[in-house]
């Protein structure tokens, strides 16, 4: 797993999106400058944390569902390129519209070890 995250670490700091990744269990493992501005937690606050924190309290129940059939079917059911849109929370509790793409990161053998989302605002809530 530490050749994966070795791998992402150099792009997710080139991003001007935000990029997060966070292991089976759902703890951050990176979290560049753009995760820092648009939720408000530093990488030193969220590195270690659970991505809970940027997930709305009523929606964390579906999330929890679909990131364990993630790593239970070993597969992520949208293409690399499919913007989901979600909403965010941030550190002051304030919602945010996101764009979203999930990439999965895979050990030798295959197996997904880990997930980056790759995350920005939306350009209509940014523009308000």
């Amino acid at each position: 797993m530490a050749m994966a995250l070795e791998q992402t670490a150099r792009p997710v700091e080139l991003e001007t999106r935000a990029a997060i990744v966070a292991d089976r269990d759902g703890v951050i493992l990176e979290w560049n400058r753009a995760a820092e501005t648009i939720f408000g937690y530093t990488a030193a606050e969220a590195i270690g944390q659970s991505i809970e924190i940027v997930v709305p309290e009523e929606e964390r129940a579906d999330h929890w569902r679909g990131y364990r059939r993630v790593f239970a079917s070993n597969r992520i059911n949208y293409s690399p390129d499919h913007i989901l849109d979600i909403e965010g929370v941030r550190r002051d509790g304030s919602r945010v519209a996101l764009d979203a793409m999930l990439q999965p990161l895979r050990d030798d053998s295959g197996q997904i070890v880990a997930i980056t989302a790759l995350v920005c605002v939306q350009a209509a809530a940014s523009a308000a």
